[in-house]
């Protein structure tokens, strides 16, 4: 896909959910539409949700795709890794990723975006994205992925 196509469809992304989602304050239904418009927009996205913060572990929340994990401790596998550091995770190849979590055997590659909340910055989710191919994330997803989430929470 040419990053002109994906800008495209990250921008309309954007666009649907800002009218889906004006004026509301839930955070679930804010990540089961983001989850949603996400999944639907990308062909390559096989796995698309959240692991929302509870009690210090991160459980599973509102995605689309196959069954997955449940709870993940932080700082294991991907997820855990953003949601200690507080960083994206970009993993080409999640075979070869210390640590992860084999959810599913047909993921690929994983990227992780940690989501704060905006009034006083605590960690509440992270968004985790999988593709069933190699090397389908790169710094231009997380670019707008990062926005998306900065955008509503």
């Amino acid at each position: 896909m040419t990053n002109d196509k994906k800008a495209k469809i990250y921008a309309d992304c954007l666009l649907k959910l800002k009218g889906l989602l004006e004026g509301e304050q839930d955070d679930i239904v804010k990540m089961a539409s983001i989850s949603s418009v996400l999944h639907q927009a990308f062909e390559q996205f096989y796995w698309t949700g959240f692991y929302r913060m509870i009690d210090g572990v991160l459980v599973i929340g509102p995605y689309q795709g196959t069954p997955a994990c449940i709870r993940i401790a932080v700082g294991k596998g991907v997820c855990g890794v953003a949601a200690e550091t507080g960083e994206t995770q970009i993993v080409d190849d999640v075979h070869s990723f210390p640590g992860h979590i084999a959810c599913d055997a047909a993921s690929a590659s994983e990227i992780v975006i940690p989501v704060r909340n905006r009034i006083d910055g605590e960690m509440i989710a992270v968004l985790d994205i999988d593709s069933t191919s190699q090397k389908s994330f790169d710094d231009m997803d997380a670019d707008h992925l990062e926005s998306i989430i900065a955008q509503f929470f």
